[in-house]
């Protein structure tokens, strides 16, 4: 990650379950001191075999952020789109507003983040969106439930700094997008893929419409074993495709999940949309060399024509750190911070799921390959390396680093 401390002051930062809370009666635990569990722990954007790397980018600077609030948001709010602006940009306002209630969408991730109830409460205070419930309010709230890689809510795994960073992402996503959706966060006891497919298949058995899975590794002839945690139909599994440009990782190539890549998303009064998107330079595409080719790929005679294995993406949000969303971290930083990466993108579309009532009981991404083109806005340009081909170079209809898009609506979802 590229780090940066940005430090803000707090005095009273939200409401629970209708009860206001200041920084002294809801304290956010330190990250000072912490040192990370023993053992190779990367939420860094450095893979190494075996262990998840989180895609989650940190813009090192916030007044590097290139956009601006939609009309109507107050001057002081956060560099980085917030919900409405994210709303507006995918065509979800309306449905964000009425969409997602008593739906839950599950992220999973490495070890614990102490402060997340704290730091989503906080995020969520800022921008208005409906509280946390707490154990005596249960209406116009939303619950916050934190368990463990078997589903228990305690033991909690070891605490760690870096990917507490890639949690707040994860939350704060979900929340712009479906502010009305239940959120399961489960934490696996250690970045390894074999605690993220127990944390993977505790998530599944709460029965979300949605699970998020912001992180990958590179792939190996053993991924196939690990292909039964992530295949839970019924439920959309969205999985990054990965931060450092062409190439793929897994779970994204994995056959029960939904790949999602990433874009630069830019506001315009040149286009009727209001926004334009190009494909982010660094987010994942290609070609799987483990996982065969699904019938609902081979019938995309572009993608068929340049992959005969399983290709990523298969659809796409705002993940360009320098047009990213405002994120609340007080563990591993210091407050408002503005991030990007595939992290992003993945748990938009997770919570897009959520609002659009979530897959059938088919497989992965099967059901987008069949909606209709004017479901999603076609990203045409921009490419995330130099392969020659669609598989790093945006283009009408399917393209790698975006898929078939980015949601125009939940029509596809």
């Amino acid at each position: 990650m590229r780090a940066r401390v940005f430090a803000v002051s707090l005095g009273v930062v939200g409401v629970l379950g209708g009860i206001t809370f200041s920084g002294s009666a809801l304290a956010a635990p330190s990250a000072a001191g912490h040192r990370h569990p023993s053992g190779p722990v990367h939420c860094d954007g450095v893979s190494r075999k075996g262990i998840a790397s989180c895609s989650a980018v940190q813009l090192s600077e916030t007044s590097a952020w290139r956009g601006h609030h939609i009309r109507g948001a107050r001057t002081t709010a956060p560099a980085g789109y917030g919900p409405a602006d994210l709303q507006q940009a995918y065509d979800l306002t309306a449905a964000s507003a009425d969409k997602g209630k008593d739906a839950t969408v599950a992220i999973v991730d490495a070890y614990d983040d102490p402060a997340a109830l704290y730091d989503l409460a906080t995020y969520r205070a800022e921008w208005g969106l409906p509280p946390i419930c707490s154990g005596w309010s249960t209406t116009g709230c939303v619950r916050f439930t934190k368990v463990n890689q078997n589903g228990a809510t305690s033991p909690l795994p070891e605490p760690d700094a870096a990917w507490s960073q890639e949690t707040s992402v994860d939350v704060d996503a979900v929340s712009a997008i479906c502010p009305n959706c239940n959120i399961l966060l489960v934490e696996s006891n250690a970045a390894s893929l074999k605690s993220l497919g127990k944390a993977e298949n505790a998530a599944a058995a709460a029965d979300p419409v949605a699970i998020g899975n912001s992180y990958g590794v590179s792939e190996t002839a053993s991924e196939t074993t690990a292909d039964i945690d992530y295949t839970h139909p019924g439920i959309a599994v969205t999985a990054a495709t990965g931060d450092d440009g062409y190439g793929v990782q897994y779970p994204a190539t994995s056959p029960g999940v939904i790949a999602v890549g990433g874009t630069t998303l830019d506001q315009s009064t040149g286009t009727s949309r209001g926004w334009s998107e190009t494909a982010w330079s660094g987010d994942g595409s290609g070609c799987s060399t483990i996982e065969p080719q699904p019938a609902w790929q081979s019938a995309v005679s572009a993608l068929a024509s340049v992959c005969t294995e399983w290709a990523v993406a298969d659809v796409a949000a705002v993940a360009d750190p320098t047009t990213g969303i405002a994120v609340y971290d007080t563990f591993g930083l210091n407050g408002w911070n503005v991030f990007g990466g595939t992290s992003v993108a993945t748990q938009i579309i997770a919570a897009v799921y959520a609002l659009g009532g979530g897959v059938a009981r088919s497989p992965g991404a099967s059901a987008l390959y069949k909606a209709s083109p004017a479901d999603f806005y076609n990203i045409t340009s921009g490419s995330d390396g130099t392969c020659g081909s669609v598989l790093c170079t945006a283009a009408t209809g399917w393209n790698g680093p975006t898929g078939l898009g980015t949601p125009d609506g939940t029509a596809a979802f």
